[in-house]
Protein backbone atom coordinates (compact mmCIF):
# COMPACT_ATOMS: atom_id res chain seq x y z
CA UNK A 1 0.00 0.00 0.00
CA UNK A 2 2.70 2.56 0.96
CA UNK A 3 4.27 1.71 -2.82
CA UNK A 4 1.05 3.21 -4.41
CA UNK A 5 1.87 6.51 -2.67
CA UNK A 6 5.57 6.15 -4.09
CA UNK A 7 4.17 5.01 -7.74
CA UNK A 8 1.05 7.65 -8.03
CA UNK A 9 -1.05 4.75 -7.83
CA UNK A 10 -4.19 6.80 -6.55
CA UNK A 11 -6.99 4.08 -7.47
CA UNK A 12 -5.17 1.58 -5.18
CA UNK A 13 -4.46 4.11 -2.69
CA UNK A 14 -8.10 4.55 -3.04
CA UNK A 15 -9.33 1.24 -2.55
CA UNK A 16 -7.41 0.44 0.36
CA UNK A 17 -9.62 3.30 1.94
CA UNK A 18 -12.12 0.79 2.28
CA UNK A 19 -9.56 -2.10 3.48
CA UNK A 20 -10.98 -3.88 6.75
CA UNK A 21 -7.59 -3.56 8.41
CA UNK A 22 -7.03 0.22 10.34
CA UNK A 23 -3.68 0.15 9.67
CA UNK A 24 -3.96 -0.20 5.46
CA UNK A 25 -6.65 2.43 5.72
CA UNK A 26 -4.39 4.61 7.47
CA UNK A 27 -1.82 3.66 5.49
CA UNK A 28 -3.61 4.43 2.36
CA UNK A 29 -4.01 7.89 4.11
CA UNK A 30 -0.62 8.26 3.63
CA UNK A 31 0.13 7.69 -0.01
CA UNK A 32 -2.74 9.90 -1.05
CA UNK A 33 -1.20 12.56 0.83
CA UNK A 34 2.63 11.78 -0.25
CA UNK A 35 0.89 12.19 -4.16
CA UNK A 36 -0.89 15.03 -3.18
CA UNK A 37 -4.09 13.66 -4.08
CA UNK A 38 -5.76 13.36 -0.60
CA UNK A 39 -8.89 15.56 -0.18
CA UNK A 40 -10.62 17.58 2.68
CA UNK A 41 -13.65 14.99 2.71
CA UNK A 42 -10.48 11.55 2.92
CA UNK A 43 -9.96 13.07 5.97
CA UNK A 44 -13.13 14.25 7.45
CA UNK A 45 -14.41 10.88 6.74
CA UNK A 46 -10.93 9.23 8.29
CA UNK A 47 -11.72 11.16 11.46
CA UNK A 48 -15.03 9.54 12.08
CA UNK A 49 -13.23 5.94 11.60
CA UNK A 50 -13.64 3.02 14.16
CA UNK A 51 -10.01 2.49 14.11
CA UNK A 52 -7.56 4.68 16.34
CA UNK A 53 -4.95 4.37 14.37
CA UNK A 54 -6.88 5.56 11.38
CA UNK A 55 -8.46 8.84 13.18
CA UNK A 56 -4.82 9.35 14.70
CA UNK A 57 -3.14 9.25 11.26
CA UNK A 58 -6.08 11.68 9.88
CA UNK A 59 -5.04 14.00 12.45
CA UNK A 60 -1.45 14.09 11.13
CA UNK A 61 -2.39 14.66 7.32
CA UNK A 62 -4.70 17.55 8.06
CA UNK A 63 -1.85 19.58 9.54
CA UNK A 64 -1.73 21.28 6.13
CA UNK A 65 -6.12 21.48 5.74
CA UNK A 66 -7.07 24.40 7.74
CA UNK A 67 -10.32 23.90 6.66
CA UNK A 68 -11.19 20.44 8.36
CA UNK A 69 -12.24 20.91 12.01
CA UNK A 70 -10.10 19.10 14.36
CA UNK A 71 -11.59 20.42 17.67
CA UNK A 72 -14.16 17.45 18.10
CA UNK A 73 -10.83 15.18 18.24
CA UNK A 74 -9.48 16.71 21.07
CA UNK A 75 -12.14 14.73 23.17
CA UNK A 76 -11.08 11.51 21.82
CA UNK A 77 -11.47 8.44 23.65
CA UNK A 78 -8.08 7.57 22.73
CA UNK A 79 -5.96 9.81 24.12
CA UNK A 80 -2.91 9.36 21.25
CA UNK A 81 -5.67 10.83 18.95
CA UNK A 82 -6.42 13.57 21.06
CA UNK A 83 -2.57 14.19 21.59
CA UNK A 84 -2.32 14.08 17.23
CA UNK A 85 -5.01 16.82 17.12
CA UNK A 86 -3.69 19.35 19.67
CA UNK A 87 -0.52 18.88 17.33
CA UNK A 88 -2.14 19.46 14.04
CA UNK A 89 -3.88 22.51 15.33
CA UNK A 90 -0.69 23.83 16.30
CA UNK A 91 0.43 23.14 12.71
CA UNK A 92 -2.20 24.88 11.37
CA UNK A 93 -1.98 27.72 13.66
CA UNK A 94 -5.71 28.13 14.13
CA UNK A 95 -6.09 31.46 15.90
CA UNK A 96 -9.86 31.19 16.53
CA UNK A 97 -11.46 31.67 19.95
CA UNK A 98 -13.26 28.62 19.89
CA UNK A 99 -9.25 26.38 18.55
CA UNK A 100 -7.85 28.42 21.46
CA UNK A 101 -10.55 28.01 24.00
CA UNK A 102 -10.58 24.51 23.39
CA UNK A 103 -6.20 24.31 23.83
CA UNK A 104 -6.36 25.95 26.55
CA UNK A 105 -8.86 23.53 28.36
CA UNK A 106 -7.32 20.61 27.10
CA UNK A 107 -3.65 22.16 28.20
CA UNK A 108 -5.53 22.78 32.04
CA UNK A 109 -7.40 19.34 32.55
CA UNK A 110 -7.17 16.90 30.37
CA UNK A 111 -5.64 13.36 32.22
CA UNK A 112 -2.85 12.77 29.96
CA UNK A 113 0.25 14.33 30.20
CA UNK A 114 1.21 14.25 26.76
CA UNK A 115 -2.01 15.45 25.84
CA UNK A 116 -1.52 18.65 27.96
CA UNK A 117 2.16 18.88 26.35
CA UNK A 118 0.69 18.48 22.69
CA UNK A 119 -1.78 21.42 23.95
CA UNK A 120 0.24 24.03 25.18
CA UNK A 121 2.70 23.73 22.17
CA UNK A 122 -0.20 24.27 20.44
CA UNK A 123 -0.93 27.02 21.93
CA UNK A 124 2.79 28.44 21.25
CA UNK A 125 2.54 27.37 18.29
CA UNK A 126 -0.59 30.36 17.63
CA UNK A 127 0.54 32.51 19.83
CA UNK A 128 -2.85 34.11 20.97
CA UNK A 129 -2.81 36.10 23.61
CA UNK A 130 -5.81 34.13 25.05
CA UNK A 131 -3.88 30.84 25.06
CA UNK A 132 -1.10 32.29 27.56
CA UNK A 133 -3.26 31.92 30.94
CA UNK A 134 -2.88 28.28 30.13
CA UNK A 135 0.65 28.43 29.07
CA UNK A 136 1.34 29.88 32.29
CA UNK A 137 -0.61 27.50 34.30
CA UNK A 138 1.24 24.65 32.66
CA UNK A 139 4.53 26.06 33.66
CA UNK A 140 3.59 24.13 37.12
CA UNK A 141 2.60 20.97 35.69
CA UNK A 142 4.66 17.64 35.04
CA UNK A 143 8.43 18.18 34.02
CA UNK A 144 7.60 17.34 30.35
CA UNK A 145 4.58 19.78 29.96
CA UNK A 146 6.74 22.22 31.88
CA UNK A 147 9.38 22.12 29.33
CA UNK A 148 7.00 22.75 26.70
CA UNK A 149 4.97 25.65 28.68
CA UNK A 150 8.30 27.02 28.88
CA UNK A 151 9.43 27.05 25.03
CA UNK A 152 5.35 28.01 24.16
CA UNK A 153 6.32 31.34 26.31
CA UNK A 154 8.38 32.45 23.62
CA UNK A 155 5.79 34.51 21.05
CA UNK A 156 4.69 36.31 24.42
CA UNK A 157 6.17 39.37 26.74
CA UNK A 158 5.37 40.96 29.56
CA UNK A 159 5.66 40.96 33.83
CA UNK A 160 3.93 37.67 34.04
CA UNK A 161 6.13 36.10 31.34
CA UNK A 162 9.24 37.47 32.13
CA UNK A 163 8.64 36.01 36.22
CA UNK A 164 7.85 32.61 34.97
CA UNK A 165 10.96 32.68 32.87
CA UNK A 166 12.69 33.58 36.51
CA UNK A 167 10.94 30.87 37.89
CA UNK A 168 11.64 27.82 35.08
CA UNK A 169 15.24 28.80 35.01
CA UNK A 170 15.64 27.11 39.35
CA UNK A 171 13.64 24.52 38.11
CA UNK A 172 14.54 21.54 39.91
CA UNK A 173 14.29 19.34 36.43
CA UNK A 174 17.01 20.62 34.19
CA UNK A 175 15.66 20.09 30.90
CA UNK A 176 13.07 23.12 31.95
CA UNK A 177 15.90 25.65 33.40
CA UNK A 178 17.78 24.70 30.05
CA UNK A 179 14.68 25.61 28.02
CA UNK A 180 14.78 29.01 30.20
CA UNK A 181 18.20 30.24 29.78
CA UNK A 182 17.43 28.89 25.52
CA UNK A 183 14.92 31.53 25.67
CA UNK A 184 16.35 33.98 27.71
CA UNK A 185 19.71 34.27 25.29
CA UNK A 186 17.76 34.19 22.24
CA UNK A 187 15.74 37.35 23.38
CA UNK A 188 16.88 40.76 22.22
Amino acid sequence: MALAGHAADELTARAALDDEAGSVRATALGALRRMERLTADDIRAALVDSDAVVRRRACQVADRMSDVDLLPLLHDVDPTVAETAAWALGEQERDDAETVSALSAMARHHDDPLCRESAVAALGAIGHPDGLAAILAATKDKPAVRRRAVLALAPFEGPEVDAALEAALTDRDWQVRQAAEDLRTTEP
